[in-house]
């Protein structure tokens, strides 16, 4: 773990609460774009588990993204697509991938959309929790440290 802030700490509480990955960490920095917690949940429900469980793009990183996203001005997408190659190389860096189903070790996606139960053993399997904690230090590393730096 690089950073340890209470932003980092709230998105991998929010996880062990049962949110999705991409719910945990867009929740732990929604407030900071005028987002309630209720609206920030229904914004990224979908993305958990790699698009709804279909273990595609990671939910966490997609979380990423979509804050990534909220940084720009909503027109120069040419700044916002460099910004996101950055951020999936630094977490490509860090886990590997930004593929759900490589990250996890399995082939594809699951027959069914309903989620696991989140029990002990679920969670000694699924390296998500740090996976989340990951996509929340990119967050900090590389998205509010350009913004506190005007960038």
């Amino acid at each position: 773990m690089r950073n340890n802030t209470d932003r980092v700490k709230k998105a991998t509480e929010l996880f062990s609460e049962g949110y999705n990955c991409a719910q945990a960490v867009f929740c732990a920095y929604s407030d900071l774009y005028g987002f309630d917690f209720d609206t920030s949940l229904k914004i990224s429900s979908g993305f958990g588990g790699g698009f709804g469980r279909m273990r595609e793009v990671c939910g966490a990183f997609s979380a990423v993204t979509m804050i990534a996203g909220l940084e720009g001005d909503g027109v120069d997408k040419t700044a916002v697509y460099e910004k996101i190659r950055q951020l999936a190389e630094a977490f490509r860096q860090e886990n590997g991938s930004i593929i759900c189903k490589e990250l996890l070790g399995v082939p594809g996606a699951p027959q069914s959309h309903v989620p696991e139960k989140r029990t002990p053993e679920y969670m000694k399997k699924r390296p998500c929790p740090e996976i989340v904690e990951e996509a929340a230090n990119i967050i900090e590393e590389y998205i509010l440290k350009d913004r506190s730096s005007g960038e």
